[in-house]
């Protein structure tokens, strides 16, 4: 004979209904409830997660003020903008006259413009080539090392040139590479030739992306290196007993491991194409000459800072945004079509 648990006077119907987890016949809290549903409320997304969001606020702060809001100043690329109209040079974007796309027309029909474009894609293709795998390399050697002090030594030693300055990159290159350099003043004491690379154009692309490597690299480790501590080390364990050497191992195990994030920075990486270290041409635009440091950045800067041609360097700074946004899309469609997920999913 069994015995209801319905209040005598009422039917089954009408009392509540109440959730219990069917292995223990205990009541279901309320937030579990919701996840078993496949969603969660708003106010419990928000009380679980408020803490991180608080953290986050200052950092969206900062991209909004410093990144998102000055797109608006595009809008001077179809202006013959002149900051002296007004006391304001915000005030003076609504008094200055409209001139369409001939900002654009100027820049197309300027062949200035398209040696620094060319200038551009030379150092980006020299610096994709030569620095990007260096990183790579530099992880994959730094996490072969067993000793835990021996690995952070090394480690902190390739990050250091990281927090130098571009002049003080510059200086030390030019301290061994100059015309007063060590090399050169070795040779001259031997009896050979000195030689001055830091004033040669032929080679300044090359001595660019060398300061990049040992500026960089070391930094660029940290991410790899944090994928590298995500594989199991049962994988290795499991190949080494399948008979796997080091070099299987690593093509088999760690490589694959790399192969989403090395996917990613690549697209992040072309996306930036169009960007290779304006303060850095900059400070040697004057050793080797405009021909072999102008970049699009540097071409920028001259048109928009010294000449003071607001709406030009503007329009081609927006002409260099675009570009970059569609290099970023084709590069993630093409990761796509590898099989990984690049900077967005499908």
């Amino acid at each position: 004979m069994s015995h209801s648990t319905v209040p005598r006077g009422t039917t089954e119907a009408q009392t509540p209904r109440q959730d219990d987890d069917r292995a223990t016949g205990n009541p279901v809290p309320r937030e579990k409830r919701g996840r078993q549903a496949g969603r969660l409320s708003l106010r419990i997304r928000w009380r679980r997660d408020r803490t991180l969001i608080l953290m986050t606020v200052p950092a969206l702060l900062l991209v909004l003020v410093f990144n998102y809001v000055p797109i608006l100043g595009n809008v001077v690329a179809f202006q013959d903008y002149d900051p002296y109209l007004s006391e304001n040079g915000f005030v003076a974007i609504f008094e200055s006259p409209w001139t369409g796309f001939e900002q654009f027309e100027r820049i197309f029909a300027d062949s200035a413009f398209w040696h620094a474009v060319r200038n551009t894609f030379v150092l980006f293709f020299l610096q994709l080539v030569l620095y990007f795998p260096i990183p790579i390399l530099l992880a994959l050697l730094v996490n072969s090392v067993v000793r835990p002090r021996v690995r952070a030594v090394a480690q902190a030693i390739m990050y250091l040139p990281h927090f130098f300055s571009w002049v003080l990159v510059v200086t030390v290159f030019m301290q061994i590479f100059g015309g007063a350099g060590i090399i050169a003043q070795t040779l001259r004491r031997h009896g050979y030739e000195g030689f001055d690379l830091m004033t040669n154009p032929e080679v300044f692309k090359y001595l660019v992306t060398a300061e990049t490597v040992w500026k960089d690299a070391g930094w660029g480790i940290i991410v790899f290196l944090a994928a590298l501590s995500s594989v199991s080390n049962d994988l290795y364990e499991a190949a080494a007993m399948d008979g796997a050497g080091r070099w299987r191992r690593m093509w088999h195990v760690t490589l694959p491991a790399l192969r989403p994030v090395i996917a990613l920075l690549l697209v992040l990486r072309v996306g930036d194409a169009l960007t290779v270290g304006f303060e850095q041409l900059l400070l040697q635009r004057q050793a080797v000459g405009v021909d072999a440091s102008e970049v699009l950045d540097t071409y920028v800067w001259w048109n928009g800072i010294r000449n003071q041609d607001f709406s030009y360097a503007a329009a081609a700074g927006l002409v260099k945004g675009v570009v970059g946004l569609g290099l970023v899309l084709t590069a993630n469609k093409v990761a796509h079509l590898m099989g990984e997920q690049g900077v967005y999913k499908k």
